[in-house]
């Protein structure tokens, strides 16, 4: 999620206490027929809210910094991918050798094995009744690349003829390279699983119909307007506060 996102979150519990801190002010006067909408109920569920936005915000930055890391880690990857095929196709060996070993480079690289068609191209194949879409490049994840990676080393080490003189070339060195990013990918999924259990947590805290945060809040601000009247200066109070569905 973005940065906005997040901070939306806790704008709409911090906005959540000062709404509950006016409300304890009233006294007695609050008093909704509505179980959700009376104080101790409430209370309750500004408690949840800030703990489970903590539990995502402590979650957040071991994913950050994985991510970061796989990115690192893959940035040379392509190139060396390149220099592994033109050593390839330097060799003696069978077109269908060379064929396997430049697929295997296209899907670690995330290329595409025809161009993307143009918005122009897909509209003139709708009008002569071939409509058409563009295939996902499903080959660009990092699970897909790895894979291919994979698939190359097990079709390198198969080649007698290779045998490269560059240590980042060799066999041996692929396979580190190979067993890093599958590392560092291992750790993203890993560092996103609780990650992504605490925002479901915490979007079904917040958003769900009826029963969420933002809900509450918007009825309890309907509440306070219809007890003491639009133009009182307890409704002033918290008119201003903002309760908004943030965008997953």
């Amino acid at each position: 999620m973005a940065t906005f996102s997040e901070t939306g979150h806790s704008k709409n519990v911090a906005n959540f206490e000062q709404l509950t801190t006016y409300i304890s002010g009233y006294g007695a006067v609050y008093n909704p027929s509505k179980t959700s909408l009376k104080l101790t109920a409430m209370v309750t569920l500004l408690t949840n809210a800030r703990n489970v936005v903590s539990v995502v915000n402590a979650s957040a930055p071991a994913n950050k910094n994985a991510i970061a890391a796989r990115e690192l880690a893959f940035q040379p990857l392509n190139a060396l991918a390149t220099r592994i095929m033109n050593s390839v196709l330097a060799m003696d060996v069978s077109d269908q050798v060379q064929d396997n070993v430049k697929t295997l480079v296209r899907k670690i690289q995330g290329r595409r094995a025809e161009a993307k068609k143009t918005e122009e191209e897909l509209k003139a194949l709708a009008l002569e009744g071939n409509e058409t879409k563009n295939i996902s490049a499903s080959q660009m994840s990092y699970d897909s690349r790895i894979d291919s990676l994979d698939k190359l080393i097990k079709l390198l080490s198969s080649l007698p003829q290779y045998i490269p003189n560059e240590n980042d070339l060799k066999i041996t060195t692929i396979t580190t390279l190979y067993n890093d990013l599958k590392t560092k990918n291992t750790n993203v999924i890993t560092t996103t699983i609780p990650l992504s259990n605490a925002r479901i947590t915490r979007d079904e805290l917040m958003y769900k119909e009826n029963t969420g945060l933002v809900n509450i809040a918007l009825d309890s601000k309907l509440y306070i307007k219809s007890v003491f009247g639009a133009t009182s200066p307890q409704y002033k109070l918290i008119s201003k506060l903002q309760f908004k569905t943030v965008k997953k």
